[in-house]
């Protein structure tokens, strides 16, 4: 019985070391299957609001819920809101300027240029191929061959999936291209943030001072913009007719999302946790197949196959 037990333990404690070791991946898969359905959700938020106008209720509401999480849950060391020291604030600022702020007027613009979903999603998918060059010139992490070989198979998956099989093509707004790659830079440069900001500070109070930071200088740039065309009572409409996109964005992408993410990448680096930014157009292809019956041909099938193998 002793030696059953002491085996019984063995394999509990390996286990249990391999489900930490793991759990930084499932939390950025987490969040890249959370983002991949943000797509839809904007697009069908954008019936009812100019992209700015919307970005500004989303990270109001979001705000709004991580503070009531924080508040309520003040000594949980995972979930408590918690005091940023003076010599942080900067990296703080840094990293909500650049993300969600900067990110989110060039993503929301992309998916309003961009003929669909799916496609926008492949353009802002191509983070892992700058990453490295981020995360070395930055942070000075080391990027290895066999990193440098998955994201060549994972971004020749997102080509497969997009054009291979496709007989018209039609991206739509050029800009929307350039836009797409400049959300990328923006998003990579917040990734090098994270990864500065100590480690005494649990995920849901970076995410809440960043998305604060870029909420208010949301409000600043709405104020100067959109404002002067919008009402209370129009506001409230589209607020009432979009509530269901606008919990997912506010809850599940702009909060939960982030906080999974944010976990991630400050354990297993920038390079290795952008390289999943390309199976986001997988789930974003298989949501649209689920959700709304787009079909996918056997070659779709292919670019996800090659993408997860890249990803492996």
């Amino acid at each position: 019985i002793g030696f059953f037990l002491c085996m019984l333990k063995k394999v509990l404690s390996l286990h249990l070391h391999l489900m930490k070791k793991l759990l930084p991946y499932i939390a950025i898969i987490l969040s890249m299957i959370l983002w991949s359905a943000s797509g839809i959700a904007v697009k069908d938020a954008l019936t009812s609001f100019s992209p700015l106008t919307l970005i500004v209720v989303r990270f109001a509401l979001s705000v709004l819920f991580m503070f009531v999480i924080g508040v309520v849950a003040r000594r949980s060391a995972l979930f408590g809101l918690q005091r940023v020291d003076r010599k942080d604030l900067l990296l703080f600022f840094l990293a909500g300027l650049f993300q969600p702020f900067l990110y989110y007027l060039a993503e929301t613009y992309t998916y309003d240029l961009i003929s669909t979903p799916t496609i926008a999603e492949t353009l802002l998918s191509v983070a892992p191929v700058l990453a490295p060059l981020f995360g070395w010139m930055f942070l000075r992490e080391k990027v290895t061959p066999r990193m440098l070989m998955g994201i060549v198979v994972s971004t020749i998956g997102v080509a497969v999936l997009v054009l291979v099989g496709t007989d018209s093509f039609a991206i739509g707004n050029p800009w929307g291209v350039l836009l797409a790659i400049v959300a990328v830079m923006f998003a990579l440069s917040a990734n090098v943030m994270l990864r500065r900001i100590p480690e005494k500070y649990n995920p849901l109070t970076i995410i809440f001072y960043t998305q604060m930071v870029s909420f208010i200088l949301f409000c600043g740039l709405w104020a100067f913009t959109d404002m002067r065309s919008e009402t209370v009572h129009t506001i409230a409409q589209g607020v009432v007719a979009e509530w269901q996109s606008l919990a997912y964005l506010a809850v599940m992408s702009s909060a939960v999302a982030f906080m999974l993410y944010c976990y991630g990448v400050r354990i297993v680096g920038v390079v290795r946790a952008n390289i999943f930014n390309n199976i986001r157009p997988v789930f974003t292809a298989l949501i649209m197949l689920l959700v709304f019956s787009e079909q996918l041909p056997w070659t779709k099938w292919l670019g996800i196959m090659i993408i997860i193998a890249g990803l492996f």
